[in-house]
Parts: structure tokens; C-alpha cells; sequence
């Protein structure tokens, strides 16, 4: 995991000493999860921010998250812009089916990632996008290693940058949440999809 974080400093520490800037397409999961990122990010990156996030439901879920994230950006962001998807929930339900019953963090959440980090990448290459990126790794409960894995993955397939990540670390996740609560913002108590309630 160390890696990531190493990995992740060198390129903005890297792009802050120059004196340039990279533009990135920052997938965001919801609100809470983007305040840490984008302000780690935001040092060295024009940061766009997707919210895409078919697998949650249900849709009234959806809107008050994607509120709360659209709202971050406009009263505490400076310069972040933000892109607010359409619910498909369709998207998420037809990619897992028969894996209803999977355990949280098994088989189901791992094509979640791909579906969201997919979309991200492809939106990020035919926009000319430097680098993208998501706000998965912030959570103490998802694999910063198979998000990775899978971010690396679609940069070979779209011919884009991946921006590496495990921003829980360093107090990352402990920040995101101080970052919150001075925001006000609603914080859900599960992860997303109808499936995840459970847990």
C-alpha cells in the first residue's frame, strides 16, 4: 500500500515544483469521501469531479447524494468543477446479476469498481484529460489495492494516466471526515447499492 502513497507524492510533488498543472477526472463515490481528496489533489490538478455512481439506490438515495456532492464543490471548492450523471441503476443491476448474495467486498464490489472506474477512464480519454482518478480509496472499507489494479487496468485500455491512490492513509479518511462535519455534509450509513444495506 505504501507504494501507492509514494507513488501518488512524487507526481505531485513533482507537477508543484514545476510550477504546472494537470487536469484530472476525479471519479467521486459521494460528498464525504471527495473533501479530503480534492483538497490533496487540488494542489497540483485542475480537478473535474464525476459523479457516477449507478449502484446506488434507491433513488432518492442518488439525488440527495449527488445534492450534497454538487454542493460541496460550489460552497467550498475554488475552481473544482463537477458532473452530476443520470441514474441508470440498470447500469449496476444487469452487471451483477446472480451476484445478489455476495458478501460485501467480494465478487459484487469488485465489478462495481470496474463499471465506475470504467466510465471514468473512457470519459477521461476522450476529453484529453492528463490523469483520472477516484475517491474509493478513501474508505478503511475498500481494497486500495484492487482499485488500483483495476485504475491501471483501464489507463492500458483508454491510453490515460491513473492517478494512484490510497487516501486513507496519512489520516487521509480522519480528514475526509473533519472535512465533513465543518461542511455539514450528510453522511450515509451504507455504502450504496441495496445489496450493501445488509451489512
Amino acid at each position: 500500500m505504501k507504494e501507492f502513497i509514494k507513488r501518488a507524492d512524487a507526481i505531485v510533488d513533482e507537477l508543484t515544483a514545476s510550477g504546472k498543472r494537470a487536469t484530472m477526472l476525479l471519479h467521486s463515490c459521494c460528498g464525504p469521501c471527495s473533501t479530503y481528496c480534492i483538497e490533496y489533489l487540488a494542489k497540483a490538478f485542475d480537478l473535474t469531479v464525476l459523479f457516477y455512481n449507478p449502484n446506488i439506490a434507491p433513488a432518492e438515495e442518488y439525488a440527495r447524494r449527488a445534492a450534497e456532492q454538487a454542493r460541496y464543490i460550489r460552497d467550498f471548492t475554488d475552481g473544482v468543477r463537477c458532473e452530476i450523471c443520470e441514474y441508470r441503476p440498470e447500469e449496476f443491476l444487469s452487471l451483477v446479476k446472480g451476484l445478489e448474495k455476495c458478501p460485501e467486498g467480494g465478487e459484487r464490489c469488485e465489478k462495481c469498481f470496474e463499471l465506475r472506474l470504467d466510465r471514468c477512464a473512457r470519459l477521461a480519454a476522450e476529453r484529453g484529460f492528463d490523469y483520472f482518478c477516484t475517491t474509493l480509496t478513501v474508505s478503511p472499507h475498500k481494497n486500495a489495492e484492487l482499485i488500483n489494479r483495476i485504475g491501471e487496468s483501464k489507463a492500458a485500455e483508454y491510453g490515460v494516466a491513473f492517478f494512484p491512490s490510497d487516501f486513507k492513509k496519512k489520516n487521509g479518511y480522519l480528514r475526509s471526515v473533519e472535512l465533513a462535519k465543518e461542511a455539514s455534509l450528510y453522511r450515509q450509513n451504507y455504502c450504496g447499492c441495496a445489496f450493501s444495506m445488509r451489512y
